[in-house]
């Protein structure tokens, strides 16, 4: 069981990796196998993930008020509203896909320290490609559902522990030419609906008559929350100024440290 100060220490883990591109479950994996903890606790994974859940929807607010209005709008906040909604719907289909046919097979990398350090080569590759990046020059007018569905595949995959989601969502949506800001917005709404998708499955796979320790649930999932406000800030500023490649090289050194340790 998550005891309340790994709960903290874990929190702020999950909080800055959720986000910064160097993988949420990479490091989750690194760190409770340094911790001693043999298995995932799923109740514990849950917790921090409604934490960044909150602080996406904190963070990107006025993105989801205008998705709210293009419902019945009629305004240009409306109409992107609306082009959002379809980007973002386009986009979860594969990820859905993937996560229901093979969800499984990824998590059982889970128990693998060293299938996390190959994962996170593949991640700093990714983020150092985007220094090579075409010009960012489409709109969200010229962002088309072929697009979102390569990124939404790209999420999918993501569920690998060790492929940062975040990373490879908007390295690849960078090397297609998508705007920069864009292509970060872009990427954590299409989040929503992926961690809402996990967090079901999760509680739908809990056992009856658990027993819960709710102060490290709690305390992970407020740390997690307000740590993940701090590295989306963080993340978003990095991306406007084309910085994503310098990831790369912490992506590289942490995944050698998990090739030693497995």
């Amino acid at each position: 069981m998550v005891s309340s100060g790994q709960a903290i220490l874990l929190g702020v883990v999950q909080g800055l990796t959720e986000f910064l591109p160097v993988s949420s479950s990479g490091h989750l994996v690194l760190g409770q196998h340094l911790l001693g903890l043999d298995e995932p606790e799923m109740l514990f994974d849950v917790a921090v993930h409604v934490g960044t859940l909150l602080a996406v929807v904190a963070y990107f607010w006025r993105d989801l008020w205008a998705m709210l209005r293009g419902l019945w709008g009629r305004d240009e906040e409306a109409e992107r509203g609306r082009r959002l909604i379809w980007l973002v719907l386009a986009g979860s289909v594969p990820t859905a896909i993937i996560g229901v046919l093979f969800r499984h097979d990824f998590e059982a990398l889970f128990a693998s320290v060293r299938a996390v350090g190959i994962a996170l080569f593949i991640t700093g590759a990714l983020l150092l490609a985007t220094h090579f990046a075409p010009p960012p020059r489409r709109e969200i007018w010229r962002f088309g559902a072929g697009r979102a569905l390569v990124v939404g595949f790209v999420q999918g995959l993501a569920i690998t522990p060790g492929i940062s989601r975040s990373g490879s969502t908007i390295s690849v949506a960078l090397m297609l030419g998508v705007e920069r800001k864009l292509a970060a917005h872009y990427s954590f709404l299409l989040s929503l609906p992926a961690i809402m998708g996990a967090l079901l499955l999760h509680l739908k796979d809990l056992g009856p008559g658990q027993e819960v320790a709710w102060t490290p649930l709690l305390l992970g999932g407020a740390v997690a929350g307000v740590t993940g406000l701090v590295a989306l800030k963080l993340l978003i500023g990095v991306v406007q100024r084309g910085g994503l490649h310098w990831f790369a090289f912490y992506c590289w050194a942490l995944g050698a440290a998990a090739l030693i340790l497995g």
